[in-house]
């Protein structure tokens, strides 16, 4: 790991960098620019995650250039905003690929983004990375999957929640992709613990009432809730079980809460004692992860900066992951980066190591648990190198390279998974 330790350290030092060899820069613009275009929601329901993902990935571009950019040539990035929209996803992926000629997307956040650009990146062979958690299940040679699936998360998660608090799940999800698919993977590792799933329920987007659910949940007596609830519009379940005194009779075990930074926009009394899983937390207490957040936060605005979640030190990541791979090829051919990034392609960054498993193009990660208080997450316990063995399950591009399919979209029972 030594090599790419030292790729990370050269991040962090990128602006000394510059200050002490100005003509770097210089020298890497004269080429033509390496073209990486961003598609992440800046606006409407989404933006929560959206922008401190547009921030990362700027910075990380950002670091790239000022180390002296690729292959001495200047990253230039171009980003666009689908406003929450299905419809501006697939009309800004196919102004990436067809009009700006993009080396490789950094794009979507929710899965149906993700499903909805996916095949126009595909037709034009335009690298993909989709650099959020999300339910596992992807299995294209075009696509890279950097963020955790719920072989890091949910299976961690499930026990020692159940452990902690007993074994009968009320499950709420968000009504798409990711919700559905979640509330499978739930069901199945709460039965594997011998637990019970008392109900489950899953709401669209826009939905802000929660008063019913929450009198259905006091009625079934669970020993806990599970999340899978997404977007600003649910944070009001929160809030309103705060308000009904729920959260301290029966807790929170989510796989959501706080990508969004929630935690921040909600009190500490609303907010304490919620669980959580994800490969990445602010609060990892590690050289390396202090220096980048405090660099990132020195970049946008200080104390005022949102906070550091999984999607958007995976935008980071994914980008320093792509970056790494073209220095491995000596190229931004798509082929020959594909290949770098089999080989595998791997760095050091703020969550820890983090590399590509080559039979599924998803990442090898840590997790963490950790729980809210006082707005901020105190991590519990720590799982290191963590395979994506979900997707594993039924994903093999090394034995079949042609393979472009999702094989979790109808569920997981359809998918051979019981």
């Amino acid at each position: 790991m030594s090599t790419t330790r030292r790729t990370f350290l050269k991040g962090t030092a990128a602006t000394a960098a510059v200050l002490a060899s100005p003509g770097i820069i210089g020298k890497a613009a004269a080429a033509d620019k390496i073209k990486l275009v961003s598609i992440l929601d800046q606006s409407g329901g989404l933006d929560i995650y959206g922008k401190p993902m547009v921030a990362a990935t700027e910075m990380a571009v950002d670091d790239i250039n000022a180390a002296g950019g690729l292959l001495g040539r200047e990253v230039e990035l171009k980003m666009y905003d689908p406003q929450s929209s299905i419809q501006y996803y697939t009309q800004y992926a196919t102004q990436a690929a067809a009009s700006d000629r993009a080396d490789v997307v950094h794009a979507g956040i929710t899965s149906a983004s993700r499903e909805a650009i996916r095949p126009t990146l595909d037709r034009f062979k335009t690298l993909y990375f989709y650099n959020t958690q999300y339910e596992g299940g992807v299995c294209d040679r075009n696509v890279f999957c950097t963020g955790s699936t719920p072989a890091h998360t949910v299976e961690k998660l499930v026990p020692h929640a159940m452990k902690k608090w007993g074994k009968k799940v009320y499950i709420l999800a968000a009504d798409y992709n990711y919700g559905q698919i979640i509330a499978d993977w739930v069901e199945k590792f709460v039965r594997d613990e011998g637990g019970e799933t008392v109900a489950t329920e899953f709401f669209p987007l826009d939905v802000t009432n929660f008063g019913p659910t929450i009198q259905k949940i006091q009625a079934a007596k669970p020993d806990m809730i599970w999340s899978a609830l997404v977007g600003g519009a649910h944070i009001s379940f929160y809030r309103q079980y705060a308000a009904a005194g729920m959260h301290k009779s029966v807790p929170i075990a989510s796989t959501t809460y706080g990508v969004g930074n929630e935690h921040q926009l909600m009190s500490a009394e609303e907010g304490d004692g919620i669980l959580c899983a994800y490969s990445y937390f602010e609060e990892i207490d590690t050289p390396e992860n202090k220096a980048f957040v405090e660099r990132f936060r020195a970049r946008n605005g200080g104390a005022a900066a949102p906070a550091l979640n999984e999607l958007a030190v995976r935008s980071y990541e994914g980008v320093m992951l792509w970056a790494e791979a073209v220095r491995n090829a000596g190229s931004v051919d798509r082929m020959k980066v594909i290949e770098a990034l089999e080989a595998p392609t791997m760095i050091d960054g703020p969550s820890g190591a983090i590399a590509i498993e080559p039979t599924t193009h998803h990442a090898t990660l840590n997790t963490y648990i950790a729980q809210v208080k006082g707005q901020k997450f105190q991590v519990q316990e720590t799982f290191l190198a963590q395979q994506p063995t979900d997707t594993m399950q039924v994903c093999d591009l090394k034995a079949n390279p042609d393979t472009v399919k999702f094989y979790f979209e109808n569920g997981l029972e359809a998918a051979g998974i019981k």
